[in-house]
């Protein structure tokens, strides 16, 4: 095992995601590594990404003695894989190389990975074929070679041990947190909305990508059989792929009835999930549905889809609809907007809900995991510093 500064395993971790476009994967990396590396003083760490100067400016969290930040390309993935992260590795002396999804087919040094999920394995219809091929061979050869896998839900674990022949031993799950200083319930920020033309608790929210699995057609349509008056839907997410009959339907109805926003900042999006009437997600697949829980933390009554993982994390604090019936998201919407007692119940009982995703708590869970990888148990560290054969940080 490599050395770093001060006799400490070094550990890298891959941040590219936090260059691209805002999705889950993008909070997931900022929130949870940040935790890791602050608890986690007895190892090294190595963060890549693309703009260092960036992070640090807009995330001080990162600016830690057990941390340095080095710039990796923005060129292809096959380069960042084939090339960048394994040269990366040698040059920095890794002793463990954390990345999301895939992990570089040769490395010099172990690998761990996160797979948040396989839907390109159980839903192959909202995936390019090139993208099912390639991600049908990276993720499971990275996930066979790995020193541990992580996953962010049962279902997910349950979908990659089943796939991939992988012992369930072999998989974490650590559930995705939500950031309390952000989501939460009030009237913070309100006079922000004037700015979009909205008004608190005048509108329907749904956050995520426009790309056919988010499933915005079949919400859409669900809107469109809602009566008049009717709140505003604001849909908020970039355009990814496959998303021009979205627009497409969103012109079949009044030009003031839906509002696109898109690429909005961490705290107009937190405003926009508190003052929203209520929040519908119906999803056709997820691996977690970070923002049901986002919604749920910022005291929203909420409804998702009846599918994959959605019911495990939503729990009895949602409304379940079937994605692929419109018909019945426009009721589930309907009894929201119209039953003041279940909006109540779902406000309440989604913030109880919401208190059972905790970032501190899954960078716990991945902090333990590095430090069995590496040899080095808690019990270990413990005595070390005790008998002051540490040095404190």
């Amino acid at each position: 095992m490599h050395r770093g500064a001060e006799g400490k395993p070094t550990v890298g971790v891959d941040l590219h995601v936090v260059d691209g476009m805002y999705q889950g994967s993008r909070t997931h990396c900022l929130e949870l590594f940040s935790r890791v590396m602050a608890i986690t003083p007895e190892l090294n760490f190595v963060a890549y990404c693309g703009n260092p100067e960036t992070l640090l400016r807009n995330h001080s969290q990162f600016q830690l003695p057990n941390v340095k930040l080095r710039r990796i390309s923005k060129r292809s993935s096959a380069v960042r894989l084939l090339y960048d992260l394994p040269r990366m590795a040698v040059y920095d002396r890794l002793d463990l190389l954390h990345t999301q999804y895939v992990s570089p087919p040769i490395c010099k040094c172990r690998t761990t990975v996160t797979v948040h999920d396989i839907l390109f394995e159980s839903h192959p219809e909202y995936f390019s074929r090139f993208f099912r091929f390639r991600s049908k061979a990276l993720i499971r050869h990275s996930a066979r070679r790995s020193q541990h896998i992580f996953t962010v839900s049962d279902f997910s674990r349950t979908e990659i041990s089943r796939r991939y022949c992988i012992d369930p031993s072999h998989i974490t799950v650590i559930y995705n947190g939500v950031n309390r200083s952000r989501f939460f319930p009030g009237q913070a920020g309100q006079d922000l909305l004037s700015a979009y033309g909205l008004k608190s608790k005048s509108y329907i929210l749904t956050v995520g990508r426009l790309e056919p699995r988010k499933n915005h057609v079949n919400l859409l349509r669900a809107y469109a059989q809602l009566p008049q008056p009717r709140p505003k839907l604001v849909i908020v997410g970039q355009s990814d792929f496959g998303f021009e009959q979205i627009f497409a339907i969103s012109k079949e109805l009044p030009q003031s009835d839906v509002k696109f926003l898109s690429a909005v900042t961490d705290d107009i999006l937190s405003v926009l999930y508190r003052d929203a009437a209520l929040f519908v997600y119906p999803t056709w697949a997820e691996g977690f549905g970070m923002p049901v829980v986002e919604a749920m933390a910022s005291g929203v009554p909420v409804v998702t889809s009846n599918t994959t993982c959605l019911p495990e994390i939503g729990g009895d604090a949602v409304l379940l609809a079937e994605p692929s019936d419109s018909s019945s998201i426009a009721d589930a919407i309907m009894r929201l907007l119209r039953d003041g007692d279940l909006r109540k119940k779902l406000v309440t009982s989604g913030l109880q809900r919401a208190e059972q995703f905790n970032w501190n708590v899954a960078a716990q869970q991945v902090r333990l995991a590095y430090l069995e990888m590496l040899g080095r148990s808690q019990r270990e560290y413990v005595s070390q510093k005790t008998t002051g054969n540490l040095t404190s940080e």
